[in-house]
């Protein structure tokens, strides 16, 4: 099985390979232009173990200007994660580099892969297209995104669909839920919680702390990812990843308390725009399609993030 995978240096892309490659068959090129807010040094630690893996070929170009025709060429697969992350930053003058990487690159990986026989194109999305939902989302939920980078990733999924309809592309696409665990982007909130709490500072609460979110483990996540290319009965279909368990920001800096044993210092801030109140994930369709059952719990996952943010910053 030979498989290419964007953003493969990223939190889920690196976890995702390493996950694929622990099948002997499978070969991987992986595509990362380095684009997120997290610092390269960081994001090169990714990448320790899969730099040495004899299945493993690592391109660092960029997306937009790359020869995605002599990289394609023997390619089964596609998982498609590369583009620019975060809603906060996606408001303003910054939105061109949403829609430069997260539309304009889609469009022309897809129309590059229309020219391949591939077994599967899976897209990485995110629950910021359904916007605010009351109770658990499935994918049948009318999306209504709340940010520019919500639009941009639904404007992805719609390109998938088109070229899927039009030009056969085998596309299937995936909602991930709040994901986390080590390797997490410096920007998301349990890595800046996690960091700031160890320096002894306080850790920014945006509202009142009682939104909640439907937490997914890493591991968990890059395992439902790769069982995509092995899943039957998949293309065309929009799958929700979520988690094992939901919390609210104050159930988390509590749980915080626990692990490192310390009183967490917090400072509420306004409420931030383009964020739903609440997200939960309905997941069946990921049970009955993937066989998808997320099994880490946010003690042991929070636990294993607080290691990594100790490993990377010498804490």
């Amino acid at each position: 099985m030979n498989i290419l995978v964007t953003g493969a240096a990223g939190f889920i892309g690196s976890n995702l390979c390493e996950e694929l490659l622990t099948n002997e068959k499978v070969n991987i090129i992986g595509v990362d232009y380095f684009i997120g807010p997290t610092p390269k040094e960081i994001t090169h630690k990714n990448l320790l173990t899969l730099f040495n893996h004899p299945r493993f070929t690592f391109i660092n170009e960029d997306l937009m200007i790359v020869n995605w025709e002599k990289l394609l060429s023997g390619i089964d697969y596609v998982y498609h994660l590369a583009g620019m992350p975060g809603v906060r930053s996606s408001w303003g003058p910054d939105f061109s580099d949403y829609v430069r990487n997260n539309i304009a690159v889609t469009q022309r990986l897809l129309e590059a892969c229309k020219k391949v026989s591939l077994k599967k194109f899976i897209y990485s999305s995110t629950s910021s297209v359904y916007g605010e939902k009351v109770g658990k989302v499935s994918e049948n939920a009318k999306p209504e995104p709340l940010s520019p980078y919500g639009i941009t990733k639904l404007t992805g999924e719609y390109l998938c669909h088109v070229y899927r309809k039009s030009f056969g592309v085998p596309a299937v696409i995936l909602r991930y839920f709040t994901v986390y665990g080590p390797r997490q982007r410096s920007d998301m909130a349990f890595h800046k919680f996690i960091k700031r709490a160890l320096e002894d500072k306080p850790i920014q609460i945006y509202g009142d702390g009682q939104q909640s979110r439907d937490f997914t483990y890493i591991k968990d996540c890059a395992k439902a990812t790769a069982e995509v290319a092995y899943a039957d009965h998949v293309i065309g279909e929009t799958i929700n990843i979520g988690g094992k368990e939901r919390a609210t920001v104050l159930e988390i800096v509590s749980l915080l308390d626990t692990l490192l044993d310390k009183k967490v210092k917090v400072e509420f801030v306004q409420q931030a725009i383009g964020e739903p109140k609440h997200t939960w994930a309905d997941i069946e369709k990921a049970e009955k399609l993937l066989s998808y059952h997320p099994s880490v719990g946010l003690k042991v996952g929070l636990k294993q993030e607080i290691e990594y943010i100790k490993w990377i910053y010498g804490a």
